[in-house]
């Protein structure tokens, strides 16, 4: 290996270690890192930090400044060429004046593929790689699953005590978790495509589905009711805020579809008469309609649909320090369940934090 490969591989791997920090936020986006660097020196580090948020190549050129003209950058997936939740990374490389351009991959979405790198060439950048895929693949993991799926990237979340339970056995909720983790919730609310309930949810709890810190995204408020008996009071219709999508069956009543369409809602009719079959085809609904990133804050009935029909990416537990007891108080994942013990959802990669008084507990569902 030549020394110039040595240092390309050198570099690459400290961008990939940036990378890995955007792990759990930026899902089903890749993980991606970058490394400005100006007569062997490190002049900007970046990573991409939450979905929605700027691009690795951006926060490193940003940081490095006027330093980057002339410099290399690294950045462990090819930049994109096009414009999306954000404008194109070519476009920024050109105006920062950088000279020469390390990959670690070629992006492996259909819409990019190699694009932005002749998009560079073809520019006067000198472009090199791939260089130390070993360090860069693992990263692209959750990222190529989520390109050969039909479903949005699930996010389940839940509040429970410390002995497992979502309520109480009259059914009072209000509240599991602290202030703190609540603002935890808000902020990744305004950070997915959409927040998906049940029709159960809504009656129980009149919930708003926004982001009341605000955030990049503003999520779509979904609700899934193969019936339609939505209650056309609840305020989410009538509050003017984020577009409400209703996910019904083929039996809903007419009368019910034109009363919700009156009210602002989209409605969304899945023909699937089963159980499983239904949900499958509505998060492919939504997937069309470009939700990718969806967080499911569900009651224990449509997290075990969820659970049961292996569609969860990835969970988010909140654990309140209350012990409520009793035998007839749900657990937060109802459903059929797993047979035995190691049939149920496997997690890897999770870790515990502090919120307050509450513990957070945050783990990625293995791929099967």
């Amino acid at each position: 290996m030549s020394e110039q490969a040595s240092r390309d591989v050198h570099f690459m791997q400290e961008a990939a270690a940036l990378a890995a920090r955007g792990s759990g936020e930026v899902e089903p986006n890749p993980l991606v890192g970058a490394l400005v660097v100006r007569d062997g020196q490190a002049v900007g580090r970046g990573h991409h930090p939450y979905y929605g948020g700027p691009h690795a190549e951006i926060v490193a050129l940003q940081e490095a400044g006027d330093r980057a003209r002339g410099g290399t950058l690294y950045v462990t997936l090819e930049p994109c060429s096009t414009s999306g939740k954000t404008p194109a990374c070519t476009e920024a490389v050109l105006r920062a004046g950088v000279r020469r351009v390390v990959f670690g991959t070629i992006d492996p979405s259909p819409r990019h593929a190699g694009r932005g790198l002749e998009y560079l060439r073809a520019r006067g950048v000198e472009v090199s790689g791939p260089a130390g895929p070993e360090s860069v693949e693992p990263l692209l993991a959750r990222f190529r699953r989520h390109l050969a799926s039909d479903r949005p990237y699930v996010i389940a979340k839940w509040a429970m005590t410390l002995d497992g339970k979502v309520a109480t056995r009259t059914g009072d909720s209000h509240w599991i978790s602290g202030r703190r983790s609540r603002a935890l919730v808000h902020r990744l609310r305004g950070r997915v495509d959409g927040i998906l309930v049940g029709r159960g949810t809504v009656e129980a709890d009149d919930p708003r589905l926004t982001a009341r810190r605000g955030g990049p995204m503003v999520a779509r408020r979904i609700v899934l009711d193969r019936t339609l008996r939505l209650p056309a009071a609840w305020g989410a219709l009538h509050d003017g805020g984020p577009p409400v999508v209703v996910v019904h069956g083929e039996q809903a009543p007419p009368e019910r579809r034109a009363a919700l369409h009156q009210l602002g809602a989209e409605l969304v009719c899945v023909a699937e008469p089963e159980d499983t079959g239904f949900l499958l085809a509505a998060l492919g609904a939504l997937r069309q309609r470009r939700v990718e990133r969806l967080l499911v804050e569900a009651g224990p009935r449509l997290l075990g649909s969820f659970a049961d029909a292996r569609c969860v990416d990835q969970v988010l537990v909140f654990v309140g320090t209350q012990v409520l007891g009793g035998a007839l108080a749900p657990g937060p994942v109802g459903g059929l369940g797993a047979e035995r013990l190691g049939g149920g959802l496997q997690l890897e990669g999770g870790s515990w934090d502090l919120s307050g008084e509450d513990a957070v507990f945050r783990a990625f569902v293995c791929a099967d």
